[in-house]
């Protein structure tokens, strides 16, 4: 099992109080979750990828990045390896393209997934996990509609929606959380795994200075009104003209 955090912002921001400054950051979980971490910031469109293999709350590199990371979209994630062995190509976030993903479960019925992703997309998998394999499956299923090369649109969420449908409807099909994005467009799943959201739908007082933005966790990070997201919800969090959640 491992802990996703994502965060969608209508501006640049800072990610340190979530990645390690709060006693239930995304490092703070590292401590359960040992065997990997991985962080990719968007900033003007623009992907940084950096992941490791030690646990987060004890690796000086992640609060090293944590302390400095900064932009619009963050997906983040600490791994408690279940399939694949402690290794940074093992590590979340996976990326191809413009699209990165991090995922929160384990999918048992790999054969399914694996029957259908191309051999182009086999071929372009680094690591041996079964969530590689699943983005794997999913650029597959965006390449065969024409959308994978392409900002996020209608065709990506008929996509999309209909991979968490197909997934769903398989009776030993495995836990399947996740977070996919291409830095204008999220997609966040639940299925099998805790997950929690919080809107900050509208920057904050005078003199505060937090910034319109969503939040998705593994579990509520804040004493704020983190809401739980109902069990086999998919959502998509659009970053402009501001941060909107809607449910596909």
């Amino acid at each position: 099992m491992c802990r996703l955090l994502g965060v969608v912002a209508a501006e640049r921001v800072d990610f340190n109080v979530l990645l390690a400054d709060r006693p239930r950051s995304l490092a703070a979980l590292g401590e359960e979750h040992r065997d990997g971490w991985g962080l990719a910031a968007c900033a003007a469109g623009r992907w940084e990828i950096h992941k490791g293999t030690l646990p987060a709350a004890r690796d000086p590199r992640f609060k090293e990045l944590a302390a400095k990371l900064r932009g619009e979209v963050l997906v983040s994630h600490v791994r408690k390896r279940t399939v694949g062995e402690t290794r940074a190509e093992n590590s979340h976030p996976f990326s191809a393209g413009r699209w990165v993903f991090a995922h929160n479960g384990t999918i048992s019925d790999r054969d399914y997934v694996s029957a259908r992703v191309s051999r182009t997309r086999h071929e372009q998998i680094k690591g041996d996990t079964d969530s590689e394999l699943f983005f794997a499956f999913v650029m597959t299923r965006l390449d065969d509609a024409g959308a994978s090369g392409r900002a996020a649109g209608p065709d990506t969420d008929k996509v999309i929606a209909a991979i968490a449908r197909d997934c769903r409807g398989r009776a030993r099909f495995g836990s399947l959380n996740f977070i996919l994005s291409d830095g204008e467009r999220s997609y966040v799943h639940r299925f099998g795994r805790s997950l929690f959201l919080l809107d900050r739908g509208s920057p904050g007082a005078a003199g505060d200075r937090r910034a319109a933005a969503v939040y998705v966790a593994s579990e509520a990070m804040t004493d704020e009104g983190w809401r739980e997201v109902a069990d086999g919800t998919l959502l998509r969090i659009d970053r402009r003209p501001a941060p909107a959640v809607t449910t596909l």
